[in-house]
């Protein structure tokens, strides 16, 4: 049972429930809890004052009371209008609320970040802002809130990686952004690996106008200038080019292409009762035991299909290398590699940010929100790889001393 002295004196207790009973919000300007706040604070801003002036007075320093000065400032229950007393000798500091200071150490910033992290516009964000605290607040002030961020974006960007990589994946996602007053398209590329801990992560996003090969390879310049130098298998999808851009950058990597993007492109074109049988067909060369029986699967539906359908199968022969490519890795690799879906899982989260959304304002103000929305949903990406322990020891098995060098380290 509470004591008399942990009850609510009774004309703030009769002021509450006044408030409550007349269905006005407790928080938000001119409520019971912002005035209760700002009469504290003034409180407090004179007693800091009254506490210096005592010093000088010790010191011998003549000063004394010169009036006060009235600023409003944001608070996670309302804009509070505060009056901060001043000294002739203009030596006193307040601390509590700072001479410049526009906003209390409330959350308030916190909450606004969480929201844009959500993927709410500015426009979202400042009624949601207005309906929870009752503050009004400015799209200016809420993209400069939110703009705090982008130093730690930066150093995320720029961080330094890991020696080594057991695999990588490179993908693109689009989005909208207006330039110069028209909407243009920009490609987001993003880097997505495992290493050899099993541990998940996102090395890179990058933006450009639009997604090549060339681009690629800058990326790939990029992550070797952060420290990597070596990655054993680099998962893409079938962009013309991509082979060599990563040749360049890592030679020693194996490059699986995309099996779910070879299968898109084979039926792109077919009517949609042939591509199912198509589909069907595809699916027993990549799920062969091994690379020999999937060579024989491909020969037998050369037999099997028309003519016509064959310029699908030679085109499967030409990229035959590094489409099979993961069949030379432990069968509990081989799903994790032979398609991109595990960074199509974090473009889902991406892409979650689009609806609704016809563009953003700027670059900066995608990668900034994009930035937020991933840290903000981690559980989702960055969860270890499933059974990965027999997987690396069967990749040291094979790789030896390439691998191992940098276990020791």
């Amino acid at each position: 049972m509470k004591s008399a002295k942990d009850k609510l004196p009774a004309d703030l207790q009769k002021l509450l429930a006044d408030h409550l009973k007349s269905g006005k919000p407790l928080l938000g300007q001119d409520s019971p809890i912002s005035q209760l706040m700002q009469s504290a604070i003034n409180a407090v801003l004179e007693g800091e004052l009254d506490h210096h002036l005592a010093e000088e007075a010790a010191a011998e320093e003549k000063n004394k009371r010169n009036g006060s000065m009235t600023k409003r400032v944001l608070s996670s229950a309302g804009e509070l209008e505060i009056s901060t007393p001043r000294d002739r000798n203009g030596t006193f500091q307040p601390e509590l609320v700072a001479k410049r200071q526009t906003e209390l150490n409330s959350g308030l910033n916190d909450q606004i970040i969480a929201l844009y992290a959500q993927g709410n516009s500015v426009e979202d964000i400042r009624r949601l802002i207005q309906q929870m605290f009752g503050v009004e607040i400015s799209a200016g002030k809420i993209s400069a809130i939110t703009d705090q961020v982008l130093p730690l974006v930066q150093q995320w960007r720029n961080r330094p990686l890991q020696a080594f990589y057991a695999i990588v994946y490179l993908d693109a996602i689009h989005f909208k952004v207006r330039h110069e007053g028209k909407y243009e398209t920009r490609a987001f590329y993003t880097v997505y690996s495992i290493d050899l801990d099993g541990r998940r992560d996102i090395l890179g996003l990058y933006l450009s106008k639009s997604e090549s090969a060339t681009e690629w390879g800058l990326v790939m310049e990029d992550l070797k200038s952060r420290g990597v130098e070596d990655v054993v298998v680099i998962c893409t999808d079938n962009l013309s080019g991509f082979s060599q851009a990563i040749d360049q950058a890592f030679p020693e990597a194996v490059v699986q292409k995309c099996i779910v993007h070879q299968v898109r492109n084979s039926v792109r074109y077919l009517a949609d009762k042939e591509r199912k049988k198509v589909c069907a067909d595809l699916r027993t060369i990549y799920t062969a035991i091994n690379e020999t029986e999937a060579k024989m699967a491909l020969e037998a539906l050369y037999q099997k299909w028309d003519n016509k359908l064959h310029y699908i199968l030679d085109d499967w022969q030409d990229k035959w290398e590094e489409l099979m490519a993961f069949m030379q890795f432990p069968k509990g690799m081989r799903r994790m590699i032979y398609t991109t879906n595990p960074v199509e899982a974090v473009h889902r989260i991406m892409r979650k940010l689009i609806k609704g959304k016809a563009a953003w304002t700027s670059e900066m103000a995608l990668l900034k929100q994009l930035y937020l929305s991933l840290m903000h949903n981690q559980k989702s990406w960055k969860r270890n790889a499933y059974k990965w322990k027999p997987i690396v020891h069967e990749l040291i098995r094979t790789y030896g001393a390439r691998i191992e060098k940098h276990l020791i380290n």
